[in-house]
């Protein structure tokens, strides 16, 4: 690996994070393709049907493809879906070299692009700032090798830990730029999970706000092209109606309850049946996390109540936790902010790695890794 291998997979990087608001379920991709000391050709997926990364820059590089060197972020695909296979495509043009960050996950077809790019001739480099390619994409990563979702737990608190006084008031812990913080957050997800009880509290619209994100996604992305995430609400009781706000706002919302209930619904809602845990009338967390996946949603960001956070962190599904604190406090007698009990040792806790902690206004934000055993 060179230094300009580095640095041409790191401008692939940068190229797919452009997609990130707009590619779901798809995953992120970047291209760079080099002639000589020159770039000639980049690109990088924009949404899913549309031409992948590659194809994009063979477009711009045309002729100064032959014998090039490319750069792409993930193993080119090796298989036609709604676009040709990338592979194909490449050896067509004559490239030289292709130079993978990682090979594609999906088990059908992890390594059949690089067979085909070695079959043709062409040199194959693999890994090259793969750490970096794998954190463009948990979603899709997680569900082609788990079968499940991506799961992203947002939580607001003041510094002592509390989310609501104890009369119930919660407007706002946290201030307008820590709110619109969680609109770049909830854009790039493929789901936004909550429950009846935060939508019987609050009449949340649960979306996307494109007037609140920065202007400089804004300039990128016109309020047409972003998606909004598919709310899903877990509503085990049947205690939701559909007067509720977010049943009228574009997007699809799933409603996940025990047993189907009769209201008339709008067209973009739908409901499941799940099953309950063994030995409780909840519904079981795993049983729906395994059936967003298979319905195609990869990257779920949880906006919920601490019963529904504590529940998900004991059953080890949630794999990153996003927390808002407000330089307040509001004193024992508030709402906590996890609702775990019956620990008995300091082993039994959950624990986190911290990967980044910035102040955003007054705020304070804090990322972690939940460190799961399974």
């Amino acid at each position: 690996m060179t230094h300009t291998d580095q640095q041409m997979m790191s401008r692939a990087i940068t190229l797919a994070k452009l997609g990130r608001y707009t590619t779901a379920p798809n995953p992120n991709v970047g291209c760079v393709i080099v002639n000589g000391n020159d770039i000639v050709g980049e690109g990088y997926h924009y949404q899913a049907g549309q031409p992948h990364a590659e194809v994009l820059a063979l477009r711009q590089a045309q002729q100064r493809a032959q014998g090039a060197t490319v750069y792409v972020t993930l193993e080119p695909c090796s298989h036609y879906g709604r676009t040709p296979a990338c592979a194909e495509a490449l050896i067509n043009a004559k490239v030289a070299r292709v130079v993978c960050a990682m090979v594609d996950p999906n088990p059908a077809f992890s390594g059949r692009g690089i067979a085909m790019l070695q079959a043709a001739g062409i040199d194959v480099d693999i890994g090259v700032l793969a750490v970096e390619a794998q954190a463009l994409n948990p979603g899709f990563i997680k569900q082609m090798t788990q079968q499940m979702p991506y799961v992203e737990l947002k939580l607001a608190a003041s510094l002592d830990g509390r989310t609501a006084l104890a009369n119930g008031v919660s407007k706002w812990i946290t201030g307008p730029k820590a709110r619109a913080d969680v609109q770049h957050f909830r854009a790039q997800a493929s789901a936004i999970l909550s429950t009846s009880a935060t939508v019987i509290a609050d009449d949340p619209s649960l979306n996307v706000r494109w007037s609140e994100l920065e202007q400089s996604v804004q300039h990128a992305y016109p309020q047409s092209a972003l998606r909004q995430p598919t709310r899903v609400i877990i509503d085990s009781q049947n205690r939701l109606t559909p007067d509720y706000q977010l049943f009228h706002l574009p997007g699809e919302t799933i409603l996940a309850r025990t047993h189907i209930g009769t209201e008339v619904w709008p067209d973009s809602v739908q409901q499941w049946q799940l099953p309950t845990q063994t030995n409780s009338h909840q519904l079981d967390l795993v049983a729906l996390m395994s059936r967003l996946a298979q319905y195609g949603i990869n990257h779920i960001w949880v906006e919920a109540g601490a019963r529904l956070a504590g529940a998900l962190l004991q059953q080890q599904l949630v794999d990153s936790l996003i927390l808002y604190q407000a330089p307040k406090l509001m004193g024992s007698d508030s709402r906590g902010l996890i609702d775990i009990s019956g620990l008995t040792t300091m082993a039994q806790t959950p624990l986190l790695t911290i990967t980044d902690v910035c102040m955003i206004d007054c705020d304070i934000r804090i990322m972690a890794t939940v460190q799961n055993n399974k």
